[in-house]
């Protein structure tokens, strides 16, 4: 089943998932040719391993506690928490609880 991306003008509910996040999976709320949005959902424990984009990154954990390690520096991100990460910046996310982010990347071209 294709997941549903939001449309221009569309209100999107990033309100706390219903269900457990052990339980959610991750989704991509908007795809367009220059910017991706999702909604990441991370169990805790789970890693997201070092890696880097083309375009610049922004991070708003919306629920639950990640570490963010750029450039060997660790950072702990509880809801609320912002992190924007330029862009070829190398970047590790661990996931201590339970987590959802937003998380915003413009696609270079």
């Amino acid at each position: 089943m294709a997941s549903h991306h939001a449309t221009s003008g569309e209100v999107v509910n990033l309100r706390p998932l219903a269900t457990p996040l052990h339980e959610s999976q991750s989704s991509i709320l908007v795809r367009e040719e220059q910017l991706k949005v999702m909604r990441l959902v991370l169990p805790a424990g789970k890693t997201l391993p070092d890696h880097d984009v083309d375009g610049p990154i922004t991070m708003h954990c919306l629920q639950g506690v990640v570490d963010v390690t750029t450039q060997d520096c660790r950072q702990t991100m509880r809801a609320g928490d912002f992190m924007y990460v330029a862009p070829t910046v190398s970047h590790t996310l661990l996931a201590m609880e339970d987590a959802a982010m937003l998380v915003t990347i413009v696609v270079e071209k």
